[in-house]
């Protein structure tokens, strides 16, 4: 923790702090698993500040901190520093919460939003996090294998959904990393199709989108099967998703903008004749939270560099027939994506 923190204050100027109210920011900077805490952190100090309750496991969890206990009040612990400026996380903190811990400053100290700077280092996922997310990835991984055998006609997709988290939470998950997405038939063009109780049919496309959460870092994965024989059709779209896919992976370098990676595969769907087809971005970031930065977006000219970690997920939706998205979870290593998903990839027939 004391490496993130070191990093964070390199970015920091000599009359800078940052109070950190987000619970990923917490976890990442402290190793605090509970969200009743605020961060302060200086560059004379470091602080976690909690009630009664949870004492005793912030000494434990978040080492090198001093404890206040937050009954002495806001006005004792920013005391406790001289530095002008003060950053909070705009996106985590609600205007009534600002508001009321602005108020509470000594006098010439000023709350100001930094919440790119505090996230920053988080791009960066180093190797002890990657571990946590592979380990998170291959229940996936056993989840799906799991799974096949449970797809069959009549089951509906909330049946699945629920045999996908039970089990992930029997292989040691300790939460979802997102309400699982499980979307038959023409239910399967919407890209977000929360599970149902409509009936799984044949000739039906079934995407199954999860993860999991694995000491702290989540998984994400999404596979689309077709119950019963695929028409022609099916197979078109399933193999042209599935090419972007894969071609999108084997293109991604350290040094490229996102948005060049974004546009190999968007490219081959565009060329396929689907373009208007594939709506979202071909992926996100994935750590201490579902959805991080960079992204791999059309807008987004971010470059890629060693230790992100970045789902590529191509998707084509087809209102009234259904759709299809492929998504693996890499991790850039050595310049080059490295696949942490290793569930099958061609189109399974069940």
């Amino acid at each position: 923790m004391q490496s993130r923190i070191d990093k964070l204050c390199e970015k920091m100027h000599d009359n800078e702090a940052v109070f950190i109210s987000s619970y990923p920011n917490i976890f990442y900077y402290s190793g605090f698993t509970s969200e009743d805490a605020y961060l302060l952190i200086s560059h004379s100090g470091k602080y976690i500040i909690t009630d009664s309750r949870y004492t005793i496991q912030a000494r434990e969890q978040a080492k090198g901190f001093e404890v206040i206990d937050i009954a002495k009040g806001f006005e004792k612990i920013f005391s406790r520093i001289d530095e002008k400026y003060i950053g909070f996380e705009e996106s985590y903190m609600s205007v009534a919460e600002n508001k009321r811990i602005r108020a509470k400053l000594k006098d010439g100290q000023d709350f100001v939003e930094m919440q790119n700077l505090i996230n920053k280092p988080r791009e960066i996922k180093d190797e002890c996090e990657i571990k946590k997310i592979a380990e998170a990835e291959k229940i996936g991984d056993m989840a799906f294998e799991y799974i096949l055998g449970r797809i069959k006609e009549g089951v509906t997709e909330r049946e699945i959904a629920f045999d996908l988290e039970f089990f992930m939470k029997k292989q040691g998950a300790t939460a979802l990393s997102f309400d699982t997405i499980s979307a038959s038939g023409i239910r399967s063009a919407m890209p977000h199709g929360i599970a149902t109780d409509k009936k799984i049919e044949n000739g039906d496309f079934l995407t199954l989108d999860f993860g999991c959460v694995f000491e702290g870092y989540c998984s994400d994965m999404t596979r689309t099967v077709v119950v019963g024989k695929a028409n022609d059709k099916q197979k078109e779209i399933y193999n042209t998703v599935l090419k972007a896919q894969t071609t999108a992976i084997d293109a991604i370098k350290a040094g490229m903008k996102c948005s060049e990676v974004d546009g190999v595969a968007r490219k081959i769907i565009t060329d396929a004749g689907y373009g208007e087809n594939f709506g979202h971005s071909l992926g996100h970031s994935v750590g201490i939270e579902i959805h991080e930065n960079p992204s791999f977006s059309p807008k987004n000219n971010a470059v890629v560099q060693n230790g992100n970690v970045i789902t590529v997920e191509p998707g084509i939706y087809i209102d009234g027939f259904g759709g299809v998205r492929i998504e693996d979870l890499i991790v850039v290593q050595n310049g080059k994506a490295v696949n942490l998903t290793s569930s099958p990839k061609e189109l399974i027939e069940i």
